[in-house]
């Protein structure tokens, strides 16, 4: 087990340190203390051979100019909040607006462009990040001073486990994920539509026009929503369903879990990577990169629709608007805790 560490850059005059784990077999990782980026995740295909399996970029300047939140953790709130604002005993929060009136991911000065503060974690199985932020009352609107942790650790059982803690002074509300891209066809080769994807749900939120959730569970049957035994990203892309076709022709679509310990399961036939996903959080975000724009490069490879896959556990978007969702809501003297497994296999 290894853990370095080098300097990637400023921002406004702060340094980015760029963290890379590695196990021994072989897998590393490199994340950054800028927006906990996860920059690259390079791991072996059928053959044995490395390659990266996420979306990022070698240069700070690329991450502030262009990215779309590519391996971030986004928050205090994941997903959009319906006209950036909500309730909470009786005082209404006016939050940031970044997108059509909304608050998207915490608004634009969220914690996906924060500098937080960093520790390595060094164990005989296990190398790690973990990552601290205190988030001040008021900002982006929200209230409470809230005091988040993200743990990332790298296993010698070839897992990623992601764990995130919070506590505020205040009542706030909190639904933090990790934004990462994932393409299994290693150094962006191909793009995701050959891969397939098994999701053991029964229901997905049906979208309204600004792709908030309108409240209505969805049943999959009979539709290409229904990942239950695997189908092909590309079936969405294809499908004349107008929640396909409203958010792009793709999936930008929460998945409600049931809560057991089946894996979300992502795998590329051809190289034979298999990513497997376990969470215990009431939902996952479905994104297939539809609205990804060509104006910029990854890596030398230019930027296209359908370059990767979101799998982003999380609680349900804009729950604060839905009481029959689980709540999104911290009291002081609680804490906030969500934990995501990714484990990487062949």
């Amino acid at each position: 087990m290894e853990i370095t560490k080098r300097l990637f850059g400023y921002v406004k005059n702060k340094p980015v340190i760029a963290f890379q784990l590695k196990n021994d077999h072989g897998i590393k990782m490199t994340c950054l203390n800028y927006g906990c980026v996860i920059s690259e995740l390079i791991v072996p295909d059928k053959d044995g051979k490395f390659e990266n399996i996420v979306l990022g970029f070698d240069h700070i300047e690329d991450y502030i100019k262009y990215s779309p939140y590519f391996g971030a953790v986004v928050g205090r709130v994941a997903g959009r909040i319906k006209d950036a604002e909500f309730e909470l005993n009786g005082k209404v929060y006016k939050l940031s607006k970044n997108e059509n009136g909304n608050q998207l991911h915490g608004g634009d000065h969220g914690f996906h462009h924060v500098i937080w503060n960093a520790s390595t974690i060094e164990r005989e199985d296990a190398v790690g990040a973990e990552f601290s932020y205190s988030s001040a009352d008021g900002e982006e609107g929200y209230p409470g001073n809230l005091e988040i942790q993200v743990t990332y650790l790298l296993t010698n059982n070839q897992e990623l486990l992601i764990t995130y803690r919070g506590k505020t002074d205040k009542k706030t509300i909190v639904n933090v994920t990790n934004h990462s891209y994932f393409n299994l066809s290693g150094n962006l080769k191909r793009d995701v539509k050959e891969h397939t994807l098994q999701l053991d749900s029964d229901q997905f939120l049906e979208l309204d026009k600004e792709l908030l959730p309108t409240g209505k569970k969805l049943n999959v049957d009979g539709t290409v929503f229904d990942f239950r035994h695997g189908r092909k990203i590309r079936d969405g892309i294809e499908s004349r369903h107008p929640q396909n076709v409203l958010v792009g022709n793709g999936y930008d679509h929460p998945f409600l879990l049931k809560g057991d310990k089946n894996p979300i399961i992502l795998q590329d036939q051809e190289s034979g990577r298999i990513l497997e996903v376990e969470t215990d959080q009431p939902a996952v975000v479905l994104y297939t990169s539809n609205s990804l724009t060509d104006d910029f490069s990854i890596r030398g490879r230019r930027s296209k629709k359908y370059l990767g896959v979101c799998l982003e556990t999380q609680g349900v978007p804009d729950a604060i608007h839905h009481p029959e969702f689980p709540s999104v809501v911290l009291n002081p003297g609680e804490e906030y805790t969500a934990r995501t497994k990714y484990a990487f296999r062949v």
